[in-house]
């Protein structure tokens, strides 16, 4: 499901959504549904002059280096509406491989797929509307996000396939979030972010990709995972796989405590994946 948050006033909730039959649980959830298709331009007009705050959670098309999902939302919002705030769920992979290095939010952005690239075109897209009509445009650019209660986001599932890593010498650093603290972030940055600023919403871990999944697997009481070559992994894993194993970085949070202040509940992996 594609979810947009929308924030009216204090309280008031609304949820885009491609997929009526979800209609109650949004409800459930204390949201008011909106049925719409952000590949369908007209199906959007409610949401011209509908909310303050707009959380933009929908990710881009699956092809492609643009982002026209964004484009039909800022065009529906329009650019003399009430809209003051937009926070946008982005990616670290905007950064492309960076060797490992330590870094804020002031690198510049170097995608190497075409994934990323449709990620840096939403910002783009974002960033001018923000400056065009002075709404306050956070962008959160996000690692890898898990959680242990919720399906396909807790590494148990890939270590029970028993999925190779890299032997130590080819690993990559990764990065990290729990669903939970990526949640009260999203909220931080509707409340607190600064205009046209760019936040990583990580946490404190710094773990080559190897060891993530060999702590998860100790945690869990499972064999660690194979290690194998990086000419190996190209020969034996999917191609999406080896292009997250193929770029390494670590990313300093210092924005998302100090600006946003944020205090992590879980402030790494071990902390979040004890429950399990």
């Amino acid at each position: 499901m594609r979810v947009l948050g929308l924030l009216k006033g204090r309280w008031r909730i609304f949820a885009l959504t491609t997929n009526a039959d979800r209609a109650d649980a949004i409800r459930s959830a204390g949201a008011v549904p909106l049925i719409g298709n952000l590949d369908q331009p007209e199906t959007l007009g409610r949401l011209a002059g509908l909310a303050d705050a707009v959380l933009h959670l929908a990710p881009p098309p699956a092809t492609g280096t643009t982002d026209p999902r964004t484009a039909n939302l800022l065009h529906a919002i329009g650019r003399k509406g009430r809209v003051a705030r937009i926070v946008y769920a982005s990616t670290t992979g905007v950064y492309g491989d960076c060797g490992g290095a330590v870094f804020d939010e002031t690198r510049a952005v170097k995608p190497a797929t075409d994934r990323a690239r449709r990620r840096v075109d939403a910002e783009a897209r974002l960033r001018w509307h923000g400056r065009a009509t002075c709404a306050c445009v956070t962008i959160l650019r996000i690692p890898g996000i898990y959680a242990v209660d919720r399906e396909g986001g807790h590494p148990r599932e890939r270590l029970q396939r028993g999925t190779a890593v890299l032997r130590a010498e080819d690993d990559v650093y990764t990065n990290h979030v729990h669903a939970d603290d990526l949640a009260r972030a999203c909220v931080a940055a509707l409340v607190r972010g600064l205009p046209q600023r760019i936040v990583h919403a990580s946490d404190d871990t710094e773990l080559r990709m190897g060891d993530y999944f060999d702590l998860a697997a100790d945690l869990c009481g499972l064999p660690r995972p194979p290690r194998i070559s990086r000419d190996e992994a190209a020969q034996r894993l999917p191609p999406t796989l080896m292009s997250f194993m193929s770029e390494s970085r670590r990313l300093s949070n210092r924005r998302l405590k100090r600006e946003l202040r944020l205090k992590l509940r879980y402030p790494t992996v071990r902390e979040g994946l004890a429950g399990t």
